[in-house]
């Protein structure tokens, strides 16, 4: 699988001309009980399966609309990053990534392969549009980022596609604005649009939806809340952007913060740059995956 990936990536590169453009965005929580589920084998215990079951027809439609490379926006887990250093925003360059041990050794999923001159031009373009990246060659990649492949991809002895890790902190405030993702997801698609290979390229937005860990009010699930997010997100996604993060600490928890990650992917479609709507091509939303609500949509580009 490895050795396809690159066959058809050299083979962009020689021969395709054109430019790179996002064909969709993917949005899906990343609980790592997830991942412990998959890894132990208990997706279809009673507990587990309908979880997984949502997930079945993404699988399907990952199959038909693989992608070269996948750009996945999520939060590194004091895995990379822990008080010492927290960047706000950091974009992986490097040309693999190794699972992360989280306590219990690493994962057993393959390494991550990146796409290291895309990165670059990601990072350059988005500097250069004002945003402030950490630029990271050497990082280790944990649940959130690995559980939405799982569930994206199954369990194959090889990722089927290169993948871009991006870091934003939502773990330590202060944290980034829901409108500043939005406008940085405006940012990463002018940026991916301006690459000279025609890579299909979908953006990720991973994390969410209402939980919280610790407090008093540890194991709040705001299912009505969290849907509404889901219609706005489809509809009115710059409205949305709008939203302060008081209301999602008092509404979706202290970790429901996650959401504004998918801000930045849906920042990315073409609609929002005055482009057609994207089609909606699957919607699934579930209680409870451990303490957390899990959401899941993928939205489509129309082809122009």
């Amino acid at each position: 699988m490895a050795e396809a990936v690159e066959h058809a990536h050299s083979e962009a590169q020689a021969g395709a001309t054109g430019q790179a453009r996002i064909t969709a965005s993917v949005f899906s929580s990343h609980v790592p009980a997830i991942g412990a589920a998959i890894d132990h084998g208990k997706t279809t215990e009673p507990y587990w399966a309908p979880m997984f079951q949502g997930f079945e027809y993404s699988k399907e439609w990952m199959r038909e609309n693989l992608p070269d490379v996948v750009f996945l926006v999520y939060n590194d887990h004091a895995t990379n990053f822990d008080l010492s250093v927290i960047p706000t925003f950091a974009i992986g360059t490097a040309a693999e990534f190794e699972p992360a041990d989280e306590g219990y050794g690493p994962r057993p999923v393959p390494k991550v392969k990146g796409h290291p001159r895309l990165a670059a031009h990601i990072a350059q373009s988005v500097i250069q549009q004002d945003f402030d990246l950490t630029i990271v060659n050497e990082l280790k990649v944990d649940h959130g980022l690995t559980v939405p492949m799982n569930l994206m991809f199954g369990s194959p002895a090889e990722w089927p596609c290169l993948v871009i890790p991006f870091h934003v902190n939502v773990v330590q405030y202060p944290v980034p604005s829901g409108a500043r993702c939005f406008a940085l997801g405006q940012a990463i698609r002018r940026a991916i649009e301006s690459y000279d290979e025609p890579l299909k390229v979908q953006i990720w937005g991973t994390g969410g939806m209402s939980h919280q860990l610790q407090g008093p009010r540890a194991g709040l699930i705001n299912a009505e809340w969290d849907n509404r997010f889901l219609d706005r997100l489809i509809a009115d996604p710059k409205e949305l952007s709008a939203m302060p993060h008081i209301e999602y600490v008092r509404e979706a928890g202290s970790e429901g913060i996650e959401l504004v990650m998918w801000l930045i992917a849906r920042g990315a479609m073409a609609d929002v740059a005055g482009g057609p709507a994207p089609r909606v091509a699957h919607r699934f939303f579930h209680v409870p995956a451990s303490n957390t609500a899990v959401g899941h949509l993928i939205l489509e580009n129309p082809q122009t």
